[in-house]
């Protein structure tokens, strides 16, 4: 493994995508993943696309690239498939609010992130880009108005749910790893919406339930709405001009939930929903909901706690170290937004009743 580029060089001396460079890319069919995949085959990379045994990988359909069936735990398997890597984008994580077994996010999200650190140092990688998550940040100043940034630090008694947790405990290793000399960047996404969410991730589940007409209500709090390609070339851009050990919010526009649902309805000629509810009940109905279909039924609740958790929390980021250091410069959100519900209705998320009823027009 290279040597760190140090903050002062790497203003002057920096990375580029060339035509050709093999770059492994681990958790590659997921949302984020595959528009990194399709980024970096835009710029003449190729690309071996790491991608869970078994899972979903419709989002790679149609793409000429190089890939393979490799969990994040097999260590083994990782050092073979990133020994000849110039670059690689980690993205591969257990991103839901619940799992049957608890200890599937330390041993996903940590341990896999360290079989990545330790590939890349056995290897010839000369940089690693680590998806962390905003949600590793504190938000006290959000709370009051103030968008956090990455100098945000947490409380880790407000870290609720595995997920959080885990991703907080992984980048503490990333960071470690950094100390030691591993040339690692930090991505952080905010909240990505567009095509291929196909799980899909709690925001794209908030858009497709409103275009189901399921959102007769809603909690006073605040979203920060990022284009998934956008997300994508932030990525590249953390490569290209990213520091060593330097992290970066790869956001968009913050939305109050009620502009955010009214910009749904604009474009998609949908009724808004008006009623808004105390933030107290949407706790009660995660608590609820965890109990009896978590704890009791052993099945995924329908509200997660975390889930009612983020919802009564003003998720307001500021990305402007992003735009300063890298150049990053996302569209409106209110492209992600139509996009992200054209593609629901296009593959068959949305009932038919309802998909009759939508006119898409770009809200102004």
């Amino acid at each position: 493994m290279t040597s760190p580029v140090s903050p002062t060089d790497q203003a002057t001396f920096g990375l580029s995508i060339r035509q050709g460079d093999r770059i492994v890319v681990t958790g590659a069919a997921g949302f984020i993943g595959s528009a990194v995949v399709r980024s970096l085959l835009a710029r003449g990379a190729e690309v071996l696309a790491l991608v869970e045994p078994g899972g979903d990988e419709r989002n790679l359909s149609g793409l000429d690239l190089e890939r393979a069936a490799l969990d994040v735990r097999d260590a083994e398997g990782l050092m073979a498939a990133c020994a000849d890597a110039r670059f690689i984008f980690h993205l591969a994580a257990l991103y839901r609010f619940w799992a049957k077994r608890p200890r599937d996010f330390y041993d996903i999200n940590v341990g896999g992130t360290l079989n990545v650190l330790e590939a890349a140092r056995r290897g010839s990688c000369e940089r690693v880009i680590y998806t962390s998550t905003v949600g590793v940040l504190g938000l006290d100043g959000a709370a009051r108005g103030r968008p956090a940034d990455e100098t945000c630090y947490a409380d880790v008694a407000h870290l609720f749910g595995l997920y959080k947790r885990t991703k907080y405990v992984a980048e503490h290793e990333v960071l470690r790893a950094v100390a030691q000399g591993a040339p690692v960047s930090l991505v952080l996404p905010t909240f990505p919406l567009g095509p291929g969410d196909r799980r899909p991730t709690p925001t794209g589940k908030l858009v497709l339930e409103f275009l189901n007409g399921r959102v007769p209500a809603f909690v006073d709090t605040t979203l920060n709405v990022v284009h998934v390609d956008d997300l994508a070339t932030g990525h590249l851009l953390a490569l290209e001009r990213g520091v060593v050990g330097r992290s970066y919010i790869i956001g968009g526009e913050n939305m109050a939930m009620g502009s955010f649902l009214s910009a749904l309805a604009r474009c998609t000629d949908l009724p808004t929903p008006r009623i808004q509810v105390p933030r107290g009940i949407a706790l009660t109905v995660g608590v609820l909901s965890q109990l009896v279909e978590g704890g009791l039924l052993r099945r995924e609740p329908n509200v997660a706690l975390e889930s009612a958790r983020m919802s009564t929390t003003n998720m307001m980021f500021s990305d402007q170290r992003a735009r300063d250091e890298l150049g990053h410069s996302p569209r409106p959100a209110s492209e992600a937004l139509i996009d992200s519900a054209r593609w629901f209705v296009e593959n068959g998320y949305v009932n038919e009743k309802r998909g009759q009823r939508i006119r898409f027009s770009t809200p102004s």
